[in-house]
């Protein structure tokens, strides 16, 4: 499975990279796409009202992830490692990555900070071959 971030379905949805959406689309009909309740909740309320219906039916048909009290100990764990070396990240995103960690699923994103989490070595990052 593959946690797939706001960033990533965004673009998708808008249509800006037909590659990514073709790649998505792949691992999509491959039942290998996981939904982190954050990513969920930022899709539903970045939607018009007239569209949050449909995109909930959507949605619901992929598993979702949800935070435990693990997740909001590794969180704050990450949030000192973080400021120790001179980091600081959203804390959507910190419990975007670090539900993934716990089911030890990648990330799929376009937003950097998860580059610099992955380099921090706190999560695994999906690097698709966006080929045609």
């Amino acid at each position: 499975m593959i946690a797939v971030d706001s960033s990533v379905w965004i673009a998708f949805f808008r249509g800006t990279d037909h590659r990514l959406a073709i790649h998505l689309k792949r691992i999509l009909d491959r039942d290998l796409v996981a939904l982190p309740i954050f990513v969920r909740l930022e899709l539903l309320s970045g939607v018009k009202r007239t569209e949050i219906a449909g995109l909930r039916r959507l949605l619901s048909a992929l598993p979702a992830r949800y935070p435990s009290d693990a997740t909001w100990t590794m969180v704050e764990k990450w949030v000192a490692i973080g400021t120790n070396a001179g980091q600081r990240f959203g804390v959507g995103d910190l419990v975007i990555a670090a539900v993934a960690a716990q089911w030890d699923e990648p990330v799929w994103s376009l937003d950097s900070d998860f580059n610099r989490m992955a380099k921090l070595g706190w999560i695994r990052l999906f690097r698709p071959n966006l080929v045609d």
